[in-house]
């Protein structure tokens, strides 16, 4: 982006959120829209660019210059492959980089309700990059640049922000065996498969859920005193607060998550009174 542009993204998005101001640092504001289920709509980018350039003094605001999403969101949901054509189409006609956050894809692609690929990123995004660290790999992404304009000098930049590893190779190789023979699908689904259990848990016994994520990300509503008892035994991170005696929290699996702690976590649930 040029320095006078920011970012489009959810208000719940992680480069608004849970980056200590990482983008702002940079330089670029991150322009917010506002999301109940961490994803946004075409319409809403469309109108926020539009509200921009019919402003006739446009040139003392931050002109919207990119547009960031996520799959999975903050909250666990996945785009469709409709909406995704949707944002991608309204992207193009506005000239606006569409940047997919794939810190969780294997998650996503793989999400019991998810209808998009691996092609379908590909084809209508600018940038997305496939979540290692995440899904399996010691550490590292692989940023995926599609539009050619954006791919000058990008070597450049990663080295200028201190991004270019000398001995990249080392990344390379994780990759290459995440995406031999399936794996990286292969332990995404079991990621996914562990935290359905823990929704199916909760759900039958008669919790609501804050957000409907079918992803590796659950967030159960509980009250202060279910929250005291699973605490003793189990690691989750407060979300927000529902009221003054319940709060909604994340449990999260992953690729290392082992059946036999989903099953006990799973028989606290049901012996809750």
């Amino acid at each position: 982006m040029r320095a006078h542009q920011g970012v489009i993204a959810a208000n719940s998005g992680h480069i608004a959120v849970h980056e200590t101001g990482a983008i702002e640092a940079t330089g670029h504001k991150v322009l917010t829209l506002p999301s109940d289920d961490g994803k946004i709509k075409a319409m809403q980018i469309k109108e926020l660019f539009d509200a921009h350039w019919d402003d006739v003094t446009h040139e003392h605001m931050v002109q919207p210059g990119l547009v960031y999403i996520s799959h999975p969101t903050e909250n666990g949901t996945t785009y469709s492959k409709t909406e995704l054509e949707q944002i991608s189409k309204v992207c193009r006609e506005c000239g606006l980089p569409l940047f997919m956050d794939g810190a969780r894809l294997g998650y996503g692609l793989v999400s019991q309700d998810g209808d998009l690929t691996l092609a379908d990123i590909a084809k209508l995004c600018d940038v997305f990059y496939i979540g290692g660290t995440k899904i399996g790999a010691l550490f590292g992404e692989a940023v995926v640049i599609i539009k050619e304009d954006l791919k000058k000098d990008f070597r450049y930049l990663m080295k200028q922000n201190g991004g270019l590893l000398a001995k990249g190779r080392l990344l390379g190789i994780q990759f290459e065996v995440l995406f031999e023979d399936g794996l990286y699908y292969e332990i995404s689904k079991h990621a996914v498969e562990m935290a359905n259990m823990i929704r199916q848990a909760f759900v039958e016994k008669g919790f609501s859920l804050r957000y409907d994520s079918k992803t590796n990300q659950q967030f159960p509503i509980l009250s202060n005193d279910v929250l005291a008892i699973l605490g003793e035994k189990y690691s989750f991170s407060f979300w927000e607060k529902v009221d003054a005696t319940h709060s909604v929290v994340r449990f999260c699996t992953s690729w290392a998550t082992k059946k036999e702690h989903v099953e006990m976590l799973v028989a606290d649930i049901k012996g809750l009174k």
